[in-house]
């Protein structure tokens, strides 16, 4: 039986593992993007066959503060185990969470075009209760715990609700800034209040220590291993109820919102 020689002196193909994180973030079963979703394809990105390098392919406007982190801890954290580099690739969007995944990466592109930052955090809501009164209909409501229903649309806004509401807010912005600058470091423009929210185009994102570079994947990746690359792309796998179009109700809920997320960078 004849079998295959392994010849010392030919080398292995250098191989890029790409892995597409596009949408918005959310631990909710619209979304896609989470860390339920993408464990797996984390696991196998940077574990199949020993990749040279990972590379995230992003789009997001962002979303859950907590995936966001979830999702970039796993990364940092498989990306030590196998000691594999990983490069992030901005597409259309990397903002808010978008932008949060991108920093975990050791390097940032982006195309000169991409939307970039948004390094914020946002709660929005509506106020119904005149409605209500309007048309003589009466809320009830009846809770253990004087701040059980804080925030109610349904009923006038409390000035302590609203500034207990903020606290919280400011406690995730830190968490949010402290990442940033704990990955960026020294690359980040000190005269400069990037933290207010406040998007750049992938050009002046350069310029404020965002992002390392203009540049795509594959031309950016062949330039760093060679014409000879493979590159092999990982994402979520979609259940057969999905493949056969049976949630298409959830679908286009989520098609929804994740449309409305876009619409805040003009996309």
């Amino acid at each position: 039986m004849l079998q295959m020689m392994k010849l010392p002196f030919v080398k292995k193909r250098p191989t890029v593992a790409v892995v597409r994180m596009s949408g918005l973030i959310s631990a909710s079963g619209r979304a896609t993007l989470n860390d339920q979703t993408f464990a797996p394809v984390l696991e196998r990105a940077f574990k199949k066959g020993k990749p040279d390098a990972v590379a995230l392919s992003i789009n997001s406007p962002g979303g859950s503060p907590v995936q966001s982190s979830l999702i970039g801890k796993r990364i940092r954290r498989l990306a030590h185990e196998t000691k594999t580099p990983v490069f992030a690739f901005v597409e259309d969007v990397a903002a808010s969470g978008g932008y949060w995944l991108a920093v975990t990466a050791d390097e940032i592109f982006a195309d000169d075009s991409s939307i970039v930052g948004s390094i914020g955090v946002i709660s929005a809501g509506f106020g119904v209760h005149e409605l209500l009164n309007r048309y003589g209909v009466e809320r009830r409501v009846y809770t253990a715990g004087s701040s059980k229903s804080q925030l109610d649309p349904f009923r006038p806004e409390n000035p302590e609700d609203v500034e207990r509401l903020k606290k919280l807010l400011e406690e995730i912005h830190e968490n949010f800034k402290s990442h940033v600058t704990h990955h960026r470091g020294t690359k980040l423009a000190l005269d400069r209040d990037l933290f207010t929210g406040e998007i750049w185009t992938g050009r002046s994102a350069i310029d404020v220590g965002l992002v390392d570079g203009i540049g795509h994947l594959v031309p950016v990746m062949q330039d760093r291993f060679g014409d000879r690359v493979r590159f092999r792309t990982y994402g979520p796998k979609q259940g057969w109820g999905k493949r056969f179009g049976i949630s298409l109700f959830d679908q286009g809920i989520g098609s929804i919102e994740e449309r409305a997320a876009f619409a805040q960078f003009g996309l």
